[in-house]
């Protein structure tokens, strides 16, 4: 299960950039996790960036 911790989000948007099918930013400029989200090697790869 992936979880996102928004008190650590800077923002960078590295996740978006990588794996935009899973993340996206919100209003805040922070990452959110999409609904439809299935955990790949490409979401992998944006959660071992951040």
């Amino acid at each position: 299960m992936v979880k996102i911790d928004r008190e650590k989000c800077i923002g960078c948007g590295a996740c978006v950039a990588i794996c935009s099918d899973c993340f996206e930013m919100d209003d805040e400029y922070k990452a959110i996790l999409k609904k439809d989200c299935k955990c790949d090697a490409t979401c992998k790869e944006a959660i071992e960036s951040c």
